[in-house]
Protein backbone atom coordinates (compact mmCIF):
# COMPACT_ATOMS: atom_id res chain seq x y z
CA UNK A 1 0.00 0.00 0.00
CA UNK A 2 2.80 2.50 0.11
CA UNK A 3 2.54 3.76 -2.84
CA UNK A 4 -1.28 4.79 -2.36
CA UNK A 5 -0.54 6.35 1.16
CA UNK A 6 -0.18 9.70 0.16
CA UNK A 7 -2.77 9.52 -2.85
CA UNK A 8 -6.13 11.93 -2.14
CA UNK A 9 -9.55 10.17 -2.24
CA UNK A 10 -12.86 12.20 -2.92
CA UNK A 11 -15.17 11.68 -0.25
CA UNK A 12 -18.17 13.57 -1.26
CA UNK A 13 -18.60 17.47 -2.13
CA UNK A 14 -20.07 20.44 0.23
CA UNK A 15 -23.83 20.94 -0.63
CA UNK A 16 -25.65 24.34 -0.16
CA UNK A 17 -25.59 26.49 2.97
CA UNK A 18 -27.80 25.23 5.41
CA UNK A 19 -29.41 27.81 8.01
CA UNK A 20 -27.73 31.06 8.78
CA UNK A 21 -24.76 29.96 10.66
CA UNK A 22 -22.76 28.55 8.81
CA UNK A 23 -23.69 24.96 8.51
CA UNK A 24 -23.52 23.24 5.33
CA UNK A 25 -25.24 20.01 3.19
CA UNK A 26 -22.59 17.47 2.57
CA UNK A 27 -23.00 15.09 -0.40
CA UNK A 28 -20.74 12.15 0.85
CA UNK A 29 -20.04 9.16 -1.42
CA UNK A 30 -19.23 7.19 1.57
CA UNK A 31 -20.68 3.62 2.84
CA UNK A 32 -22.95 4.57 4.56
CA UNK A 33 -22.95 8.74 3.82
CA UNK A 34 -22.37 9.36 7.88
CA UNK A 35 -19.03 8.04 7.96
CA UNK A 36 -17.60 10.87 6.56
CA UNK A 37 -17.27 12.95 9.61
CA UNK A 38 -14.86 10.52 10.55
CA UNK A 39 -12.28 11.60 9.13
CA UNK A 40 -10.13 14.66 9.49
CA UNK A 41 -8.81 16.64 8.45
CA UNK A 42 -10.50 17.30 4.88
CA UNK A 43 -9.14 19.27 1.87
CA UNK A 44 -11.56 21.19 0.26
CA UNK A 45 -10.90 21.73 -3.34
CA UNK A 46 -12.90 24.49 -5.97
CA UNK A 47 -10.99 25.61 -8.60
CA UNK A 48 -7.47 25.64 -8.26
CA UNK A 49 -8.49 26.92 -4.49
CA UNK A 50 -7.98 24.32 -1.35
CA UNK A 51 -7.95 24.90 2.25
CA UNK A 52 -8.04 22.07 5.15
CA UNK A 53 -10.82 21.77 6.86
CA UNK A 54 -12.12 20.69 10.30
CA UNK A 55 -15.58 19.37 11.20
CA UNK A 56 -16.15 20.87 14.66
CA UNK A 57 -20.24 19.45 14.52
CA UNK A 58 -22.04 17.39 12.33
CA UNK A 59 -25.81 16.20 12.18
CA UNK A 60 -26.91 12.84 10.52
CA UNK A 61 -29.84 10.44 10.05
CA UNK A 62 -31.98 9.95 7.30
CA UNK A 63 -29.42 9.88 5.11
CA UNK A 64 -28.47 13.36 5.60
CA UNK A 65 -25.10 14.80 6.62
CA UNK A 66 -24.86 18.57 7.55
CA UNK A 67 -21.62 20.00 9.13
CA UNK A 68 -19.94 22.88 10.97
CA UNK A 69 -16.79 23.60 9.58
CA UNK A 70 -14.25 25.45 11.81
CA UNK A 71 -14.06 29.13 10.89
CA UNK A 72 -17.22 28.97 9.05
CA UNK A 73 -19.53 31.18 10.85
CA UNK A 74 -22.01 32.86 8.42
CA UNK A 75 -24.18 31.85 5.45
CA UNK A 76 -21.88 34.25 3.20
CA UNK A 77 -18.79 32.35 4.21
CA UNK A 78 -20.66 28.74 4.03
CA UNK A 79 -21.87 29.95 0.69
CA UNK A 80 -17.76 30.45 -0.58
CA UNK A 81 -17.65 26.47 -0.16
CA UNK A 82 -20.48 24.92 -2.00
CA UNK A 83 -19.72 22.73 -4.63
CA UNK A 84 -16.28 22.37 -3.23
CA UNK A 85 -14.88 18.83 -3.29
CA UNK A 86 -14.18 17.11 -0.05
CA UNK A 87 -10.95 14.65 -0.12
CA UNK A 88 -8.81 12.95 2.50
CA UNK A 89 -5.05 11.36 2.33
CA UNK A 90 -5.60 7.67 1.53
CA UNK A 91 -3.77 6.46 4.90
CA UNK A 92 -6.54 7.87 6.53
CA UNK A 93 -8.83 5.20 5.70
CA UNK A 94 -9.26 2.10 7.05
CA UNK A 95 -7.55 -1.12 5.27
CA UNK A 96 -9.28 -3.19 3.47
CA UNK A 97 -9.99 -6.79 4.20
CA UNK A 98 -8.91 -9.67 2.06
CA UNK A 99 -10.08 -9.03 -1.35
CA UNK A 100 -11.96 -5.96 -0.73
CA UNK A 101 -10.28 -2.83 -2.57
CA UNK A 102 -11.33 0.79 -2.81
CA UNK A 103 -11.92 2.31 -6.20
CA UNK A 104 -9.19 4.88 -5.64
CA UNK A 105 -6.56 1.83 -5.46
CA UNK A 106 -8.17 0.27 -9.11
CA UNK A 107 -7.82 3.44 -10.86
CA UNK A 108 -5.27 3.63 -13.35
CA UNK A 109 -4.01 -0.26 -12.94
CA UNK A 110 -3.15 -2.08 -15.75
CA UNK A 111 -5.72 -4.53 -16.89
CA UNK A 112 -4.51 -8.10 -18.60
CA UNK A 113 -6.30 -10.77 -20.11
CA UNK A 114 -5.08 -13.86 -18.74
CA UNK A 115 -2.75 -14.51 -21.82
CA UNK A 116 -0.80 -11.11 -20.85
CA UNK A 117 -2.93 -8.77 -23.59
CA UNK A 118 -3.26 -5.12 -22.49
CA UNK A 119 -6.35 -4.12 -22.38
CA UNK A 120 -5.98 -0.67 -21.02
CA UNK A 121 -6.23 1.16 -17.62
CA UNK A 122 -8.95 1.42 -15.23
CA UNK A 123 -10.13 4.75 -15.88
CA UNK A 124 -13.03 4.98 -13.23
CA UNK A 125 -15.60 2.35 -11.76
CA UNK A 126 -19.25 2.15 -11.86
CA UNK A 127 -21.75 0.73 -9.22
CA UNK A 128 -24.46 -1.38 -11.41
CA UNK A 129 -26.12 -2.42 -8.66
CA UNK A 130 -25.11 -6.06 -8.99
CA UNK A 131 -21.61 -6.01 -9.25
CA UNK A 132 -19.03 -3.03 -10.21
CA UNK A 133 -17.54 -2.05 -13.71
CA UNK A 134 -14.30 -1.49 -14.71
CA UNK A 135 -14.32 1.48 -17.39
CA UNK A 136 -10.75 0.23 -18.89
CA UNK A 137 -9.76 2.84 -21.39
CA UNK A 138 -7.02 1.50 -23.91
CA UNK A 139 -7.80 0.73 -28.05
CA UNK A 140 -11.33 1.09 -27.46
CA UNK A 141 -13.47 1.16 -24.19
CA UNK A 142 -14.22 -1.33 -22.27
CA UNK A 143 -16.63 -2.54 -19.43
CA UNK A 144 -15.29 -5.48 -17.23
CA UNK A 145 -17.30 -6.72 -14.39
CA UNK A 146 -15.35 -6.46 -11.02
CA UNK A 147 -16.39 -10.04 -10.25
CA UNK A 148 -13.67 -11.59 -7.92
CA UNK A 149 -12.19 -15.61 -9.27
CA UNK A 150 -14.76 -15.77 -12.33
CA UNK A 151 -13.60 -12.36 -14.02
CA UNK A 152 -11.26 -10.81 -12.03
CA UNK A 153 -8.45 -13.42 -11.34
CA UNK A 154 -5.66 -11.53 -9.53
CA UNK A 155 -5.61 -7.90 -8.46
CA UNK A 156 -1.89 -6.38 -7.42
CA UNK A 157 -1.94 -3.23 -6.06
CA UNK A 158 2.18 -3.33 -6.06
CA UNK A 159 2.69 -4.04 -9.73
CA UNK A 160 -0.14 -2.24 -10.73
CA UNK A 161 -1.99 -4.75 -12.44
CA UNK A 162 -5.29 -6.32 -12.92
CA UNK A 163 -5.34 -9.84 -14.03
CA UNK A 164 -8.57 -10.53 -15.98
CA UNK A 165 -10.46 -13.64 -17.79
CA UNK A 166 -11.64 -11.27 -20.72
CA UNK A 167 -11.02 -11.06 -23.90
CA UNK A 168 -9.81 -7.84 -26.50
CA UNK A 169 -13.21 -9.22 -28.77
CA UNK A 170 -15.12 -8.74 -25.63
Amino acid sequence: MGAHSSKLVTLGRLGSAYGIKGWLKVHSYTEPRENIVDYSPWLLARGDERREARVVDARTGNGRVIVKLEGVDDRDTAREWVGAEIAVERRQLPPCGPGEYYWSDLEGLEVRTLEGEVLGKVDHLLATGGNDVLVVAGETERLVPFVMGSVIRRVDLDEGVIVADWSADY
